[in-house]
């Protein structure tokens, strides 16, 4: 049995965000739980090819751990040097169990603390914790019939297996979304043919991207300047929130850019009308490519919609529904993630064995998307609509720190052992997140996407500006909470 003040699970940005903070806190008596056997999370994990940031780095990176990066948009290497160097600046590697993978937790009133039960490592008690075990960690791969019949090689894209020579195969993509726009353009020159099956077309706008030369690298690694650059970015990025909840005239104007990326990459008006969607621009993830419609063009490249998508599969490939069959070496999932009804995917037991599962049947739902009633001292970092559509969800991580720590500091202040939400306090405010949701062009635009759960409440997204946000985090409000 270990015992630590503080126990958080999961090794990514929002691991070692909270890791950062509570050293910042003066509390030094926590440990991280991490499932696989490396530090870092989703861009250690991720290691397709074209694997890429979509937000700029400056912006998407941790205010308190600057980096000189090489371009606007760094890839996966990059991203995976930055997360070993906050690691290794703020020593969290003696603070990481590798290969505990969380089996289930429950709560002890009598002792005021968290049991943590663990494949591998045993069991954890702590007074607090910390769920960082991020929205997109559980990938999701469709069942076919005769998916297990099939004798080529498949893998989801998050677990990319880079043994297997794809040069000169035939090729499937399973996935249209953001995991499959990066890994066709960066495959799709070297592979024999390529098939790729798109349930729904994206919206797809150019990427912007630019590599900063050796000044403006040394330009990043001046505190003043890098603080500028992200401000700037991040106030540009900020207004997109007008067009996804505010003004219909402003979508419009950005899907017209849309259109006329779609017109210059794609001339074949076949393919360009397979490739158009149907619904808002937003209510689905926006792509950012220069290079994905080119892609699609080649003529070793074939598109299929949903009209000739997977009937089943067999020991040679896929059999189409409009009866085709096509031969393949390799199948890769690019299906996404359970982002929403399986924010967290082992057993919770809160207060009178209260079962978070029961909770959220109907759907996932947390007061500023972190706390629960009848779950005291838990806290779910990008838990429900703490997502971003338009800006960095590093911003977001960094703003429930701000409640998360105010949260511990009061309770050590006043000698008290725990903390949780009150019932009314999260029913109002989940009932003005969903309210405020109405307006947005995720739940108006026409879609169903990831940011949905089952129960079509979207779950994914927070519904307004960013900083809103910030405000609604900055400082614990007592009155909201029972602490005892």
């Amino acid at each position: 049995m270990h015992t630590y003040q503080v126990l958080i699970i999961g090794s990514g940005f929002g691991g070692q965000c909270a890791a950062v903070n509570l050293q910042k806190a003066g509390i030094d008596d926590f440990r991280l739980l991490e499932r696989r056997d490396f530090f870092g999370g989703t861009w250690c994990q991720n290691t397709y090819p074209g694997a890429a940031v979509d937000v700029p780095s400056p912006l998407y990176s941790l205010s308190f751990a600057s980096w000189p990066w090489t371009q606007m948009f760094a890839e996966q290497a990059e991203l995976h040097r930055y997360t070993q160097h906050v690691v290794d600046r703020y020593q969290l590697r003696d603070k990481v169990e590798l290969q505990a993978d969380v089996e289930r937790v429950e709560w002890d009133d009598s002792a005021r603390q968290w049991q943590v039960f663990t494949r591998g490592k045993g069991t954890f008690r702590a007074q607090f914790l910390i769920n960082a075990s991020g929205p997109l960690s559980q990938p999701v791969i469709p069942a076919f019939e005769g998916q297990q019949r099939f004798a080529g090689t498949t893998f989801h894209s998050n677990a990319w297996d880079h043994r297997y020579d794809y040069r000169n195969k035939r090729v499937a993509i399973v996935g249209s979304g953001a995991s499959a726009a990066q890994i066709i353009p960066s495959i799709a020159p070297q592979v024999a043919h390529l098939h790729v099956f798109q349930r729904t077309p994206h919206w797809v706008l150019p990427r912007a991207d630019r590599h900063f030369g050796r000044f403006q690298r040394w330009l990043l690694g001046l505190k003043p300047a890098y603080k500028l650059l992200r401000w700037l970015i991040y106030w540009q990025f900020e207004t997109r929130v007008i067009a996804f909840k505010y003004s219909k005239t402003a979508l419009k104007l950005v899907q017209h850019q849309a259109l006329n990326h779609l017109k210059r990459q794609v001339p074949d008006p076949v393919l360009r009308q397979k490739l158009t969607p149907d619904y808002t621009i937003g209510c689905k993830r926006v792509i950012l490519s220069s290079t994905l419609y080119p892609a699609l063009t080649r003529a070793n490249v074939t598109l299929h919609g949903r009209d000739q998508g997977i009937a089943a599969l067999d020991e040679r490939g896929i059999r189409t529904v409009d009866g085709q069959h096509i031969d393949l070496d390799l199948i890769v999932w690019a299906t996404g993630y359970d982002a929403t009804d399986g924010v967290i995917n082992y057993p919770v037991l809160g207060k009178h064995g209260t079962r978070l599962s029961d909770v959220w049947a109907l759907y996932p739902r947390a007061y500023l998307g972190t706390s629960l009633p009848d779950f005291p001292n838990l806290f779910i970092v990008t838990g429900p609509n703490t997502g971003i559509g338009h800006t960095s969800a590093l911003f977001i991580i960094e703003s429930q720190m701000n409640y998360i720590l105010d949260c511990i500091r009061t309770l050590k202040t006043q000698g008290l052992r725990s903390i949780e939400v009150r019932k009314e306090a999260e029913s109002a405010y989940t009932e003005m997140i969903h309210q405020q949701m109405q307006r947005t062009v995720w739940k108006s635009g026409g879609c169903h996407s990831w940011y949905q759960s089952k129960s079509g409440h979207v779950i994914a997204m927070f519904p307004g500006f960013s900083f809103s946000y910030h405000q609604l985090t900055r400082r614990l409000k007592p009155g909201d909470h029972i602490l005892s």
